[in-house]
């Protein structure tokens, strides 16, 4: 497990701090200076897995949990990762494991002055909305990647020259688009609710920004889904390609046995240890070896009248 990592910046009166990987002894002076909730904190620790979205209203803070996708590199497959978010009056504290967006856009308000003065001069309400904005736009482009894979995947498909099968491709690509829009969906309904919160930290003049942020989601859920639909019809056709040329191995197989069988059963005959027809003459050998192409010659030309080759 990494080492915690707490960082904070200030701009006026508003803090913002952020907590990687935290353990509960962190959680707890963190819960003591600012007075949360118990339950809260153990929700910084749950399970990824075992946590649903969601936006707790107090009178004094907000507690919000919410899931982005991430790429994990080592798997190279779309993975879900936990971000909980304290807003209060004067200060927002995000606490996550090791995200990477919310990390870097941490980094250059820390560094930039201009960043600091655009995401944090308005109030924490904002600061939030920009948060949880650059966290959905951070979406956008893992979106198109998926894209990209598939279409690459589409053109390979259709390339009738080039036999491989890709179903393992087109299988990992799909379950990265289940798991996106798994994580993505119930973000809809959490960042829904964010409009109709404490107007102390989310003021109303705030409500058009999150509805922003709502349609966001919407866009990337829709095409999401459309992603979905692409890559089964994908799915499909890739089967449908197998199967064909499976049928077309088959039917060549089975021409070559069928028109195996007589030469097998003529050649047969003549190994017996009997007395047998032609055996008495030098050229038998050479006659059941013309007879024998006749057969296959005829048999070929028979296929092709009725279409088989």
């Amino acid at each position: 497990m990494p080492k915690e990592n707490v960082t904070t910046v200030r701009h006026g009166n508003l803090t913002w701090t952020d907590i990687v990987h935290p353990d509960m002894e962190l959680l707890k002076k963190i819960g003591k200076k600012y007075k949360f909730h118990p339950l809260d904190l153990e929700d910084c620790l749950s399970e990824v897995e075992l946590q649903r979205p969601k936006i707790d209203d107090y009178d004094d803070y907000l507690f919000i949990v919410l899931h982005f996708p991430k790429y994990n590199k080592r798997s190279k497959r779309v993975e879900q990762s936990e971000l909980n978010i304290f807003v209060g009056q004067n200060y927002v504290i995000t606490v996550h494991r090791e995200h990477k967006p919310l990390s870097d856009l941490f980094d250059e308000a820390k560094k930039k002055k201009k960043i600091r003065e655009e995401y944090m001069s308005k109030g924490s309400g904002f600061l939030l909305y920009s948060i949880v904005d650059d966290m959905i736009d951070e979406c956008f482009p893992m979106s198109e990647k998926l894209l990209l894979n598939v279409n690459a995947m589409e053109k390979e498909v259709f390339d009738f020259e080039n036999t491989r099968d890709r179903l393992k491709e087109i299988l990992g690509t799909k379950k990265d688009i289940i798991n996106f829009r798994r994580i993505i969906m119930p973000q809809r309904v959490a960042i829904a609710q964010l409009e109709h919160k404490n107007k102390k930290f989310l003021p109303e003049d705030l409500d058009v920004y999150f509805e922003d942020i709502v349609d966001k989601v919407e866009r990337l859920y829709s095409s999401l889904e459309n992603l979905s639909e692409l890559i089964d019809s994908l799915q499909n056709t890739n089967e449908s390609i197998i199967s064909h040329n499976t049928n077309n191995v088959i039917r060549v197989l089975t021409i070559f046995s069928v028109i195996l069988m007589p030469l097998t059963l003529l050649t047969g005959f003549y190994g017996m240890n009997v007395k047998l027809p032609l055996d008495q003459y030098p050229q038998a050998v050479s006659i059941i070896a013309i007879t024998m192409a006749l057969i296959a010659l005829t048999m070929i030309a028979f296929f092709k009248y009725k279409k088989w080759l």
